[in-house]
């Protein structure tokens, strides 16, 4: 039993991992390099929060799966490059996107997880289902395009679009702009995709603008909430909840589909927002909370971005596939030191001791003037988006 109450029967969750998810073979300094998720894992294990689950072990999803969003010839260039070299043309042998053994087989796993996570919800096994190899959002339908190669998170919503779903919210929480499922879905109203990012002004890809609202009959269905520099815990959270819960009433999905990046992280080397653990937890539990009340409790959470592969990730993800669980980790829970001792194997820079920063999580709602710094960010996007539902951007009630 959590803190909150169990709400779910941990057999109603799928939790898809297998070791060969760690197959993206890249360089120790590589920004995503695959230890971020055996860390999550072994800590997620040695903390019991994945006691008595079973494993959902993906297969690599079949051509005509990831060819849901991307073209054929790039699935052919994925396929020769190991053995061809760099090509500018598809954005591979970039030094955000080098060239491995093995990139499409591993590619199309991440692809294959989120699409067996998605089914076992469509086909009524589980409620929820999480997949914290996946989530790689940038990959666009001819190129790769920041650290991913296939974009399993638009694979996935087009698999849930064609097994009995058309009202899919995406909810991205990364620090970057979900430019590539933004892009797969732009004319499509079935799909309403949120990003919370850092402001494009101030980071990669320089796109997701409140003023990016989806494509004819899907205006208003592209949602950008774009935050700046240095926002906490607090703001980032009072922006959320200003902006999102409204939107969910008013479009009322019928599954959510939530990308949990955690390069929000005050440590994170790639970006400038300053979340912490505390923060992700509070962001997760928000999710949970969202798809209680507004998809019947379907939530389909999958990872994403996040660099600071000790420190940061492992916890983050950690208190998320508890959260998918309902087995809430008390936030001083300490580190367990088998976890300390792997870990410590790996890397020379100071490990955590428990599972909380000790940051304060509590935020202020909007109130409906701007009074802090988050809230003409805000207070943009609720303009640009909110007439479009139908709901008024100066009503705190929307």
């Amino acid at each position: 039993m959590t803190s909150s109450g169990a709400t779910v029967d941990p057999a109603r969750v799928a939790v898809v991992w297998d070791e060969s998810l760690l197959g993206y073979k890249l360089s120790e300094s590589h920004p995503l390099h695959p230890v971020r998720l055996d860390l999550t894992m072994r800590l997620a294990t040695t903390l019991g929060v994945l006691e008595g689950v079973e494993p959902l072990v993906p297969a690599p999803a079949p051509d005509e799966e990831v060819e849901r969003i991307h073209v054929a010839s790039y699935l052919d260039a994925v396929r020769r490059a190991p053995f061809e070299g760099d090509d500018p043309r598809h954005q591979l042998g970039t030094t955000d996107n080098p060239i491995f053994e093995g990139m499409h087989e591993a590619s199309a796993l991440v692809c294959g997880g989120s699409i067996a996570a998605a089914r076992e919800i469509a086909e009524g096994r589980a409620d929820r289902a999480v997949n914290i190899a996946g989530g790689l959002h940038h990959a666009m339908a001819d190129h790769a395009w920041g650290f991913c190669v296939y974009n399993d998170c638009a694979v996935a919503i087009s698999w849930l679009l064609d097994h009995g779903y058309d009202r899919i919210c995406y909810i991205d929480t990364d620090v970057h702009h979900g430019d590539g499922v933004q892009a797969a879905f732009y004319d499509d109203d079935r799909v309403l995709t949120i990003s919370v990012h850092q402001h494009p002004r101030t980071l990669w890809p320089g796109t997701g603008f409140a003023s990016e609202l989806g494509g004819g009959r899907a205006s208003g269905t592209a949602v950008n909430l774009a935050l700046p520099p240095g926002t906490r815990d607090a703001g980032w959270l009072r922006a959320f909840h200003a902006v999102v819960p409204g939107l969910l009433r008013a479009f009322r999905p019928q599954i959510l589909v939530t990308q949990c990046g955690v390069d929000t992280h005050h440590e994170d080397p790639l970006a400038e927002l300053s979340l912490s653990v505390d923060g992700h937890r509070a962001i997760y539990r928000s999710l949970r909370a969202l798809a209680a009340e507004h998809s019947d409790g379907k939530w389909l959470a999958l990872g994403g971005g996040g660099y600071g592969l000790y420190r940061a990730v492992p916890r983050s993800w950690t208190h998320l596939l508890a959260t998918v669980l309902d087995r809430d980790i008390d936030p001083a829970r300490p580190i367990p030191a088998g976890w300390t001792s792997y870990a410590s194997e790996k890397t020379r820079r100071p490990l955590p001791t428990s599972m909380t920063e000790e940051a304060p999580t509590d935020f202020e709602p909007w109130g409906g003037f701007t009074e802090v710094e988050v809230d003409p960010f805000l207070l943009e996007t609720r303009r640009a988006v909110y007439p479009l539902h139908g709901l008024d951007p100066q009503d705190t009630r929307d």
